[in-house]
């Protein structure tokens, strides 16, 4: 008897995709399509025009996604419910319920950020384990340790910027396209990061939470004073500056709380300093590290998807008459 299949949507800002997950670990597709380049010339997403794209997309990206299993095949449906934009999540989470409801099956609506912290366990043939989770992305940047499926502790959160937002701003600052941290790491490569010294935002506040801003602010009263060739180092500063509070916080979260596994999720973690870094710290401290793939990194319905089969295996299902909800707590 094959595992259970899990048909999953995310449409929680500017991607729409789909996902059919057989199991923990059979991605049978995994579709999204991107609106990067819509919104680059506004620097940024613009919630109007992400929602009618997503309902431009959400047909044809289903009929994709469908040309890899017949639909009596599902066994559970599953959509983003939060947080998100509004206005996006109406979308995919009205079509997940239309399709439960049609092929009368389960339906579970998914924290958006439970499929980012659950996104390291992804195909393990065990469910996810106690762990300290940096979620590290455009819009969040917080820890959370995972006690168990659907028990988690929010140990700390940004204040103001998100870590990917302050990337964003920052090569706005500087004239370069969004999005703003791949740009920002290529140019980092070259450069020297002792070069600026850049606050530690409340690195030493005692406690867990993240702050930013004062770190975009240094870069924009710097700028004025540059001359010359100065990118590669300004970058390189700034992002070593980000890089060291999230990975010396998540080190010192993973010990206060006793927890011996350290997993790194969200768009951010791709950045390949950050994934050094913490690997190095891990290491150092005694701690095993799970990093997200890749590809599970951005918005994307097979996290989506993942979090759906474990919470369907234990029969955590979700209410048809829940609402999405753009300020869904994980917690």
């Amino acid at each position: 008897m094959s595992e259970p299949t899990v048909l999953a949507i995310e449409t929680s800002c500017d991607e729409t995709a789909v996902a059919v997950l057989q199991g923990r670990s059979r991605l049978l597709c995994s579709e999204v399509a991107s609106q990067i380049d819509v919104h680059r010339s506004y620097g940024g997403v613009v919630p109007e025009i992400a929602s009618r794209n997503h309902l431009a997309k959400m047909g044809p990206i289903l009929r994709s996604a469908l040309t890899h299993i017949q639909l009596r095949e599902v066994d559970c449906v599953s959509a983003t419910r939060g947080p998100g934009l509004l206005t996006s999540l109406l979308v995919g989470y009205a079509a997940g319920k239309g399709l439960a409801i049609g092929l009368d099956r389960p339906f579970v609506g998914i924290n958006h950020l439970e499929g980012h912290l659950l996104s390291p366990f992804f195909g393990e043939a065990a469910c996810p384990v106690q762990s300290m989770g940096l979620i590290v992305s455009g819009g969040h940047t917080m820890l959370m340790h995972l006690v168990d499926l659907g028990k988690y502790i929010l140990v700390g959160q940004t204040r103001d910027d998100a870590a990917g937002e302050a990337f964003d701003k920052v090569a706005r600052l500087l004239g370069l396209p969004y999005p703003g941290g791949p740009i920002i790491e290529r140019l980092a490569e070259s450069g020297d990061p002792d070069r600026y010294k850049f606050p530690r935002g409340m690195l030493a506040s005692g406690d867990f939470d993240f702050s930013f801003s004062g770190l975009k602010t240094a870069v924009r009263y710097l700028l004025p004073s540059l001359r010359g060739d100065f990118e590669a180092d300004l970058c390189a500063s700034f992002q070593a500056a980000v890089v060291e509070v999230l990975v010396r916080k998540t080190i010192k979260a993973a010990k206060t709380f006793k927890a011996s596994i350290v997993t790194v999720s969200g768009g951010v973690s791709c950045n390949q300093s950050l994934r050094k870094n913490l690997v190095e710290a891990a290491s150092k401290a005694g701690l095993a590290v799970k990093l997200a793939d890749p590809k599970l990194t951005t918005d994307n319905a097979a996290m989506i998807a993942f979090a759906a089969f474990e919470r369907y295996q234990r029969g955590m299902l979700g209410n048809l008459e829940d609402e999405a909800d753009p300020n869904f707590k994980i917690h």
